[in-house]
């Protein structure tokens, strides 16, 4: 039984829209609780303010393209709702990512998703062994990633 393509898009564009404005709304309520500490001060000086003038600028660019990263989404609907960024602005570029993120998700996600299944129903020890490939390939990936930016910055140091 397959989902149907309407169906899938549908639900996953409500789950991410959902996600990317609470996201977004918890932001701009820390924003409006710190205002009322000693920290709620920092927020008014002229840095900060200029640092809400960028984002608001270019902050609906940043939060269309966060959809199509891994792990910038979040802190930055979560940036955007603390630079208060007027939701006409955001509105916009939340239903834009939102709407790349459901189709993506919809067709090479969930393809990816059912080979994955396929696989695991025909030969569980194959998909087992597949997960842990791929765990090995993104932990050797991240290894010598790390050891390249530990010898950039000795060289630089030298």
């Amino acid at each position: 039984m397959s989902l149907p393509f309407g169906v899938a898009l549908a639900a996953l564009f409500a789950i991410v829209m959902i996600r990317v404005n609470v996201t977004y709304w918890i932001g701009r309520g820390a924003v409006a609780g710190f205002a009322h500490t000693r920290f709620g001060r920092s927020l008014e000086r002229p840095k900060a303010a200029r640092a809400q003038v960028l984002f608001q600028r270019w902050g609906p660019y940043a939060v269309v393209l966060s959809f199509l990263t891994i792990g910038l989404q979040t802190a930055i609907n979560l940036a955007a709702g603390a630079a208060r960024m007027p939701l006409r602005r955001y509105l916009p570029a939340a239903i834009a990512g939102s709407l790349m993120w459901a189709l993506l998700y919809a067709t090479i996600g969930l393809a990816a998703l059912e080979a994955w299944l396929a696989v695991a129903a025909a030969s569980p020890v194959g998909a087992g062994l597949g997960v842990v490939a791929l765990a090995v390939v993104i932990v050797w990936v991240v290894v010598v990633r790390k050891r390249r930016s530990a010898a950039k910055s000795a060289d630089t140091v030298v």
